[in-house]
């Protein structure tokens, strides 16, 4: 029997406490060996209990096997470098932050770590990740989300905009999935990783709409490539968190069950 992989978690999100939770109550090949939190007293209430030590991010990834990053985005590269430079599996929440540090990328080639983007709130990033071994010719992104959801977003602050009391939908942005994913961090990340499966940060195009008439957040994908042209509908229960998409904690529990897993589906 091998040793279960450790898992440490940097950050105790809404996505990061239900991983939590569910490590803890049990993955075969799967134990949470360690966390990194500002208020360790919170951890310990809501989740962890005495057991789990609280660890810096050089601890963290010196004890740790796999990091999963659930962190602000700008507390990003200081958990994920050192990661990165132990030869650790990463797997950032904040994708978007791995664009505007894509030399992790390089680093982890030559260290033999391995960055891990997870699913998230999205589907079908198999067919995409598929097509792009052919030539795919555009990829559009489409997000509405509750105003809740945006309000307080770079990108709106920067121009002096609120989206709450809002009576009808609102396109707040309509460009790259590069810009967005910086004037949005904690709330368009599917859209950078939808850019990684496919044709890049810079041609991904996307729009994002302030939607007062959805509950749910809901990403539309339109694909059209050489081999295939398909379209795909989510819609996402919000978390507590309303940025968040309810089933972006399990997608993670999924990719860390495929590390250890006897049998995985999906390229």
């Amino acid at each position: 029997m091998k040793a279960p992989l450790k898992i440490g978690l940097a950050g105790l999100g809404a996505v990061n406490r239900e991983v939590a939770k569910r490590l803890l109550a049990g993955i075969p090949g799967l134990a949470l060996s360690a966390i990194s939190v500002r208020d360790v007293a919170k951890a310990r209430k809501t989740v962890t209990g005495e057991s789990i030590p609280v660890l810096d991010a050089e601890k963290l990834a010196e004890r740790c096997d796999v990091i999963v990053e659930g962190l602000p985005p700008q507390e990003f590269r200081a958990f994920a470098s050192p990661a990165i430079e132990r030869g650790r599996i990463f797997v950032p929440l904040s994708v978007g932050k791995l664009l505007e540090n894509w030399d992790l990328v390089g680093r982890a080639r030559e260290t033999g770590a391995r960055i891990l983007v997870p699913t998230g709130a999205l589907l079908g990033l198999d067919a995409v990740r598929a097509a792009a071994e052919g030539s795919i010719h555009s990829v559009k992104m489409v997000t509405r989300k509750p105003p809740e959801g945006l309000e307080g977003a770079v990108y709106l602050k920067e121009r002096n905009l609120s989206v709450i009391g809002l009576k009808e939908p609102l396109k707040v942005f309509d460009g790259s999935a590069r810009e967005g994913a910086r004037g949005f961090p904690a709330n368009v990340n599917v859209a950078a990783a939808l850019s990684l499966a496919g044709i890049g940060p810079d041609k991904t195009q996307l729009e994002i709409w302030a939607d007062p008439t959805v509950q749910r957040n809901t990403h539309r994908i339109d694909v059209d490539a050489d081999t295939v042209r398909f379209s795909m509908t989510i819609e996402n229960i919000p978390s507590e968190n309303p940025r968040t998409g309810r089933v972006v904690a399990l997608s993670v529990v999924a990719q860390l069950r495929g590390l250890v897993s006897e049998l995985k589906v999906g390229t």
